[in-house]
């Protein structure tokens, strides 16, 4: 792991879901710029001393020299932004799988450069959309490909969250510092930390690209350097109409992720804060509650489920859902298997790239006069 130390939020959470299925073992780690800091974490993991860095760079150069059954396999990026680019391109150039935290990089050049070096070194690279992973939307996502609302029409996706209502990064959160910083975050304050899983939920559920965008990307709370409040109209494909929004200054608002998606013979909805739920609205017919761990449910709904109907799964286990097919495509490509990225059903480097061209086209479309700007490529 680069990243993670033990004040770290996001770190803890790929801890636990890479160690959910017995899939991973965590067997070092530069936790912290801080060589002290990374020690201290190591400790308190119970890892093996000399398997804790200073640095991530001392890491990949050490671990490529042990046998090949003792290095380091993969290697799981929970840093900043800023810190995302520079580890997982050495880390790909020592022959180590990549997982990383979203977005893919500190900018849309970085993000393309990484695909490159995919490209050249055969190696994995898998993004943490945390709610892909979830087992009802996968299931939403099987029923759109296989035709149940017919021609699709409108795609509603809506992220609001409230904890940055007032100024935390002028009183030392850590989170709310890093986020708002331009020099650490890139061009996207919300439209890149929630933004961006929004736009990825709702083309993964409706198997359609955005092409255009109509942006308003808002500061609301005074003296902060980057946006916490965005909305958008949406073009997609096949002449799809949509509406995106991001906030993080909806206040009172937890993390309500909601994507609504309508199409010819009615609709589907999924929220956040019932992620066990599907509702199915077929046209001119009662709304159908459809809950995960059922048996009337698709195998790939069925594969990314663990409990029986009524045991709730949640967050840590979407995340695992990730790992899990990570680790498939790692094992494949150690056993000579592997043949396409595409075969495995997690966020690859072009959902990464993708991720990073919606937030700079959110941008370029507030700063635009025009209603609609192309989606960057």
């Amino acid at each position: 792991m680069v990243g993670g130390s033990l004040d770290a939020f996001i770190g803890d959470v790929h801890r636990r879901a890479s160690s959910l299925d017995g899939q991973f073992d965590l067997v070092c780690g530069a936790f912290s710029s801080s060589a002290e800091k990374s020690k201290k974490t190591g400790d308190a993991l119970g890892l093996d001393s000399s398997r804790v860095y200073g640095s991530y760079k001392e890491m990949f150069e050490t671990e490529v020299k042990l046998p090949k059954g003792e290095r380091m396999e993969a290697v799981s990026i929970v840093t900043p932004n800023h810190v995302h680019f520079d580890p997982a391109k050495l880390a790909l150039e020592h022959g180590f799988h990549v997982i990383i935290d979203k977005p893919l990089a500190f900018s849309l050049d970085e993000a393309k450069e990484l695909k490159k070096i995919c490209e050249k070194t055969g190696n994995i690279l898998a993004l943490t959309h945390t709610y892909t992973g979830y087992p009802m939307i996968k299931e939403a996502k099987h029923r759109i490909e296989n035709g149940q609302l017919g021609r699709l029409r409108k795609v509603f996706v809506e992220y609001p969250q409230g904890w940055l209502s007032t100024p935390l990064e002028q009183d030392g959160n850590k989170q709310a510092s890093w986020r708002t910083d331009p020099t650490k975050s890139g061009q996207g304050g919300a439209i890149g930390d929630i933004g961006t899983h929004a736009a990825n939920l709702a083309e993964y559920v409706s198997g359609l690209e955005i092409s255009h965008v109509c942006a308003d990307v808002n500061i609301t709370v005074e003296n902060r350097k980057l946006d916490d409040d965005s909305a958008a109209l949406l073009k997609f494909g096949d002449n799809v109409s949509g509406v995106l929004i991001a906030t993080q200054v909806a206040a009172g608002e937890e993390n309500d992720l909601k994507l609504r998606i309508y199409g010819e013979e009615g609709g589907f909805e999924w929220t956040h804060t019932d992620p066990n739920t599907l509702l199915w609205k077929p046209l001119e017919e009662p709304v159908q509650i459809l809950r995960a761990g059922t048996g009337y449910l698709s195998e790939v709904a069925a594969k990314n489920t663990r409990l029986p109907a009524g045991h709730p799964e949640g967050y840590l286990e979407a995340f695992a859902n990730i790992y899990v097919a990570f680790a498939d495509a790692v094992n494949d490509h150690k056993s000579g298997s592997f043949e396409s990225i595409t075969d495995y059903d997690f966020p690859n480097v072009d959902d990464g790239i993708r991720g990073m061209a919606f937030v700079a086209t959110m941008v370029k479309s507030n700063d635009s006069d025009k209603k609609w700007t192309e989606f960057v490529k």
